[in-house]
């Protein structure tokens, strides 16, 4: 057997669920003959931002059946969960359609306890740190991190997360305001607004309802008005189980504007045999990938412009409990949901004055809020100047933006596309900033099946001895 400074060496950027699925599958799939180093700063692997949360009230948005690290094993959280109490100690674990949606930091707890063996034996390696730089070596990669280490790899993987929400212009001069939450993934972020606070948050999708649903957790009265541009709230989950409904990828689309009439139509279709929208959707959520490739470029933009805010609403569905407590507030009348615009921000006191266009009527309206929250999703546009190394390697030419505006530019084989568009052998993307290539990899089944295929093809270079043809000097 080799000695570890005799392997390759894999170092996947980012340990959060889609670097730490990468790393145990391509331990699979290599037969521990490659060395893989994940950096992530994190006490623990697989939880990233999403499943490290403590906040009760943040609970996955799908069943816990559809939630796997192995897209061949569907029900293997299902089976962490039976031997956790959470049935005994989460009361409301299951949803009003019968099915259980844990607390987040559960899923995390599940992921970090498949990733343990291999922790333990060596066969994958946490540096907990920051990495700060990356450098093309020759045909190699030399990697500093936060500590103060160096490493040599022969791979990298960029498994990194979305870049944080950027400020809107009119909240920059109260960046340090203490009751404006710029972001809300930070821990304790919401303990500065006091229960009877008046609140605006900032957009309405997934965190937006994390955010009543944490309010209201905590004994929060006063009044949340919610606002977006085009006020769409995010969906709940069907009544019942259906199977997806509708071929969309047979013969694919070539035009947004016909997908869209398609997925109409397709809509009535199963209206028609009593099915709801809902099975449509997971069918076109199934067959992304094959949707997407099949667009051109200025046809992905113009969904991303104009129809994914629609999108987002109907394909990122909240858990039954968090659906019920916006029902709750709305019914209240503690919560609002409108579709309106922030103009501007003044200083009211030790409060905020704002001014918002709004969709319902013409004209603008001031409101007092004590507190405002952000919400308003990944700033993707910002993604390269997001964390240094991404910086470091644009200052260097061996990485672009995708032309979506999603995420990093890579091929169908998930190679990194340099400023010039060629592929870079042995730097891959993983894990949603792939989406402009890939279509669908925000959903968890998605990220797990794109993280096999990633490690597919990391062992397949590594068993062969092949590196894929790599620009490495700056341009």
């Amino acid at each position: 057997m080799p000695q570890v400074s005799e392997l390759p060496v894999v170092a996947v950027i980012g340990g959060g669920f889609s670097g730490a699925a990468f790393a145990m599958h391509l331990n699979a799939l290599s037969a521990c003959d490659v060395r893989i180093v994940v950096y992530d700063p994190r006490e623990r692997l697989g939880s990233g931002l999403a499943y490290s949360t403590h906040d009760a009230a943040h609970r996955i948005n799908v069943p816990a059946g559809r939630m796997s690290a192995y897209p061949d094993d569907p029900e293997s959280f299902l089976r962490y969960l039976a031997t956790t109490d959470e049935h005994v100690t989460d009361p409301t674990l299951t949803g009003h359609d019968g099915l259980p949606y844990p607390r987040r930091q559960v899923f995390g707890d599940y992921i970090a306890s498949e990733i343990a063996p291999l922790l333990a034996s060596g066969a994958v390696e946490h540096r907990q740190a920051e990495v700060t730089s990356i450098v093309a070596s020759g045909q190699d990669w030399d990697i500093r991190d936060s500590s103060g280490r160096t490493l040599r790899a022969q791979f990298v993987v960029l498994a990194a997360s979305h870049p944080s929400p950027a400020l809107l212009r009119p909240l920059m001069p109260f960046s340090n305001h203490p009751k404006l939450v710029a972001n809300v993934t930070v821990p304790d972020a919401l303990d500065a607004i006091a229960s009877d606070d008046q609140v605006l948050i900032l957009g309405n999708g997934l965190t937006a309802a994390d955010v009543v649903a944490s309010l209201e957790k905590r004994g929060h009265r006063g009044n949340i008005l919610s606002v977006s541009r085009r006020g769409l709230r995010s969906r709940g989950h069907a009544p019942n189980v259906q199977e997806p409904f509708g071929d969309f990828s047979s013969q694919p689309a070539t035009k947004a504007s016909a997908l869209l009439h398609r997925i109409r139509r397709s809509i009535n279709e199963a209206e028609a045999e009593g099915l709801t929208w809902h099975a449509v959707l997971d069918a076109v959520r199934a067959q992304a990938f094959a949707i997407w490739r099949a667009l051109p470029v200025v046809e992905r933009r113009r969904i991303v412009r104009l129809a994914r805010p629609f999108w987002d609403a109907h394909r990122f569905r909240i858990a039954p409990q968090v659906e019920d407590t916006l029902d709750r507030a709305i019914a209240a009348g503690r919560l609002s949901i409108r579709a309106a615009r922030l103009k501007q921000v003044a200083q009211a006191g030790d409060a905020f004055r704002v001014t918002l266009s709004t969709r319902d009527k013409p004209g603008v309206e001031d409101h007092i809020f004590d507190a405002i929250v952000v919400t308003t999703g990944p700033a993707h546009e910002h993604i390269l100047q997001s964390q240094p190394f991404l910086a470091g390697l644009a200052e260097q030419g061996l990485i672009s933006a995708c032309e979506t505006g999603l995420g990093i530019a890579c091929d169908l084989d998930a190679r990194a596309l340099d400023q010039k568009g060629e592929p870079i052998g042995n730097l891959l993307i993983a894990g949603p900033l792939a989406r402009g290539t890939f279509g669908e990899l925000m959903g968890l089944p998605q990220v797990t099946e794109h993280a096999v295929f990633v490690a597919r093809e990391v062992a397949d270079a590594v068993s062969t001895h092949h590196k894929f043809p790599k620009h490495m000097h700056a341009v």
